[in-house]
């Protein structure tokens, strides 16, 4: 019986592993699995050897604060793939951890396959570690087709196989009747998915709340929570006492949620992706300590935070990030833009012209499932 050792960081590798896995148990039911994993590769019955959470660090001073458990977690993994003996580590995103462990466990037993989903970023900063991949990876499986040419120079197998978020497969029909008030209009919100993140910008989108709301109540504000902060918003938003704020977590509920949005504020990250789709006008906000701001900003090499923004070479999506992220420059950019529906219409119009440059002719998860079976059956 073949097996396979599915390897994340954080909750949105997690997500990604489990609907290409998904694909992979549906043509391929007789395969042993074993993870480190969250709620989305339980949810499908693949055990983790720990809890997500003990490894999901945030910034350059996280890190070097938490070494120690880190590199605890990391020998501890690699001993438990070895005994596992996988013929497939499949590692998913958040490189510095599953990548640091797939080499070491490349390093012990050269015959497992690695592959690995979500290529790092080198075009934002350290491009030289494709040289390093190519000792370890066996196969690299991509979010963008643009990302081709760095593992192209190097000989690396890569595949193309497109962004999940990209894909408007959820033909479910969800009732939302009763979060929708016919009176209100929907602002969605989304804060992170990190601990850090969201004791970071709460305070400050609960404030930008309150300004919305002394300027008018036409709006109802939805908080796009994980499973696993849901209860940190919640506790948050009842001691603000808006009433007319709620978290939602529910996957289902937050896609319908966002396509009746009329604008969203999201952290930087791949939400806007997913926002963009939606064809919902947006603004990006983002803010680490300042010690994190400066170690980054000497390392990247692209101008904006946003991938809209990066392959375009321009903001077609607003970011304020660091001294800009605050509520009032956020309730101005947004009042701005609810104020002049053209700049609206023209940002969802920019936004759709670069998806469909980079979107995949099929399923990202269905295109990973495939190489995974490739590996197996070889």
């Amino acid at each position: 019986m073949k097996k396979v050792f599915i390897l994340t960081g954080e909750t949105s590798g997690d997500k990604l592993a489990a609907a290409a896995i998904s694909k992979l148990k549906q043509k391929n039911p007789d395969i042993t699995y074993l993870s480190v994993g969250g709620y989305y590769l339980n949810s499908i019955g693949i055990k983790s050897i720990f809890d997500l959470k003990e490894i999901t660090y945030i910034g350059f001073t996280s890190v070097i604060l938490n070494l120690f458990k880190i590199k605890n977690k990391i020998n501890k993994t690699v001993s438990e793939i070895i005994k596992f003996d996988p013929d497939v580590l499949f590692s998913v995103d958040s490189p510095d951890f599953t990548l640091r462990v797939a080499e070491k466990v490349k390093n012990i037993n050269p015959k497992i396959k690695i592959i690995h989903y979500v290529a790092p970023q080198v075009w934002i900063w350290r491009e030289k570690r494709v040289k390093k991949f190519k000792n370890f990876v066996d196969h690299m499986l991509l979010l963008f087709n643009f990302e081709k040419q760095y593992f192209d120079k190097e000989n690396i197998p890569n595949t193309f196989v497109g962004h999940p978020l990209l894909e408007n497969n959820d033909k479910s029909k969800i009732d939302i009747t009763s979060l929708i008030k016919n009176d209100k209009k929907i602002i969605s919100i989304f804060p992170g998915s990190r601990n850090s993140e969201i004791n970071t910008l709460l305070p400050i989108l609960v404030n930008f709340v309150k300004m919305m709301n002394e300027k008018s109540n036409d709006y109802i504000f939805y908080f796009h929570a994980t499973n696993e902060n849901r209860q940190i918003c919640t506790n948050f938003l009842n001691k603000e006492n808006l009433s007319n704020s709620q978290v939602i977590s529910e996957e289902k509920i937050k896609s319908k949620i966002l396509s009746h949005s009329v604008f969203a504020v999201a952290k930087s990250g791949t939400i806007s992706l997913e926002i963009c789709n939606q064809n919902v006008p947006s603004i990006i906000i983002y803010k680490i300590n300042f010690i994190n701001y400066l170690i980054m900003k000497s390392l990247v090499k692209v101008r904006f935070a946003n991938i809209i923004n990066i392959i375009n070479d321009k903001e077609i999506i607003p970011e304020l990030l660091q001294n800009e992220c605050n509520s009032k420059e956020i309730f101005n950019s947004v009042m701005y833009f609810l104020k002049h529906p053209d700049l609206m219409k023209n940002q969802i119009e920019s936004c759709k012209k670069t998806l469909n440059e980079i979107k995949s002719k099929s399923s990202a998860a269905e295109e990973v499932s495939a190489i995974l079976t490739k590996y197996l059956i070889s």
